[in-house]
């Protein structure tokens, strides 16, 4: 019997309840039903704002719990959590004490996934470098499934899996936090203060990242970034083989990745040069490094070169948007905390910057990005939730001096772009990097891309 038919097994006639009726958990509602579970859905959304999917979905034989009192009374066997909800509310403990299961969408997918799964996790860079695996596979003739948090649910497409396929994962800190398996090859990039509106503090936060190599076993493998010190100190989480990646130094482990003189090295073998690199900065380049560590022995060199050379980046990530006036204008909307930024504003070498920064505020410190944009900033404009933050980090760092960088503040995203248009001179550069989430004014931080796209667009 394949892990498959086990699985539908173990829900087939059981009381299942699936928390979140939005699109990621609609294949999880698929699975239940075809394997025979008695499911309800719960949704803080009313009736009205969830049609014509709640009408569908009763016809289909799914009881609805919607409105304010949606956790109240859980009483079914199983409990698939939504990612964003906290484990721990008290509407699931009191279910947990009556010895409900407490599961989620995707360690359902781990649970019948019948090819490698390879992970990736971090507080930055982790879809540019998930994007990065999967394409240097299909550019060696792989067959790849990309998904997780990156945007896909793999769920439905796992029947359609075989051994030989690799399946390629996002993971977040939210997903993880209470998995109990882990990918084949686990790759975290790094982590720094993040999400710590929702985690309880940073020791949390790590913890969920660290999950993800928890679960391993001797015939897996742990990529880990060398040069930060939370996931140096990770490799004592796992019992799979350790890989390193640096591009700051070189890492211990015959497997190690790194460069030297303007190539990246693996087990001393030279992968590819830094001229093939398309992507710009030195986290990119580190992106590319992790990539190289997870597919070492699995994909060939020169597949990785061809993906280098060719691969122009994912979406919302210091993105061209166009070149008006002699000024070029970037988006990098998904720059939602200070490192995300940090590593934004080098990747411009010494060109001076205009910066737009502010957002929904995540509880981070902020004061690791009062420098830099001191170094790299000719003018920030300010907005959102986060404003007093970073006018504070900037303005108390050493590095400040008046008016070095010139510091605006607007009403909203528009505004600011009109004050960097005005401010702006043939050379320049305008970066959309917020170093916040987009949650004061936007759904995401795609949303947030798109509008500043369009507001360049229309200039």
């Amino acid at each position: 019997m394949s892990d498959l038919e086990t699985v539908q097994n173990k829900y087939r006639g059981r009381r299942v309840t699936v928390v979140g009726v939005g699109i990621s958990n609609r294949p999880l509602i698929d699975f239940l039903l075809s394997a025979g579970a008695r499911v309800s859905a719960r949704d803080k959304k009313s009736r009205e704002e969830l049609e014509p999917a709640a009408t569908d979905l009763e016809k289909r034989g799914v009881r609805l719990i919607l409105g304010e009192n949606y956790l109240h009374g859980i009483d079914e066997d199983v409990i698939f959590r939504t990612p964003g909800m906290r484990f721990d509310r008290p509407e699931f403990a009191e279910a947990l004490a009556r010895e409900a299961e407490m599961t989620s969408e995707m360690q359902l997918f781990f649970e019948i996934c019948p090819c490698p799964i390879i992970g990736v996790t971090g507080s930055d860079g982790k879809t540019t470098t998930t994007t990065l695996i999967a394409e240097m596979l299909k550019a060696d003739g792989k067959r790849v499934f990309l998904g997780g948090n990156i945007g896909k649910p793999l769920l439905s497409e796992a029947a359609g899996m075989t051994p030989s396929d690799f399946a390629v994962v996002e993971l977040s800190s939210f997903q993880l936090h209470t998995m109990t398996r882990s990918p084949s090859v686990a790759v975290v990039t790094n982590i720094a203060p993040n999400h710590l509106d929702y985690h309880l503090d940073m020791a949390e936060y790590v913890a969920a990242k660290e999950n993800i190599l928890r679960h391993q076993g001797p015939g897996d493998r742990a990529v880990l970034n060398y040069s930060n010190a939370y996931t140096r100190a990770a490799a004592a989480k796992t019992s799979g083989k350790v890989v390193f990646f640096s591009s700051r130094e070189k890492p211990e482990g015959a497997d190690a990745v790194y460069e030297e003189g303007g190539t990246v090295y693996a087990g001393g073998r030279a992968i590819l040069s830094l001229s093939d690199i398309r992507l710009p900065g030195r986290h990119n380049v580190e992106n590319y490094m992790a990539a190289v560590a997870a597919l070492d022995g699995v994909v060939s060199p020169a597949a990785m070169r061809e993906v280098a050379r060719e691969f122009g980046g994912v979406e919302h990530r210091i993105e061209f948007v166009r070149t008006l006036d002699g000024v070029s204008y970037y988006n990098s909307s998904i720059d939602s905390s200070p490192t995300r930024t940090i590593a934004a504003l080098s990747a411009f070498g010494e060109k001076k910057l205009l910066v737009l920064l502010g957002g929904y505020d995540k509880k981070i410190p902020y004061e690791p990005l009062g420098a830099p944009l001191c170094e790299h900033a000719k003018a920030i404009f300010l907005t959102g939730d986060t404003a007093d933050k970073i006018e504070k980090a900037v303005t108390a760092s050493p590095a400040y001096r008046p008016s070095a960088p010139a510091i605006y503040r607007a009403a909203d995203y528009a505004e600011a772009l009109l004050m960097a248009r005005r401010v702006a001179v043939p050379g320049d550069v305008v970066l959309l990097s917020p170093a916040s989430a987009s949650f004061d004014a936007f759904r995401n931080f795609e949303e947030r891309g798109n509008y500043f796209k369009r507001l360049v667009h229309a200039l």
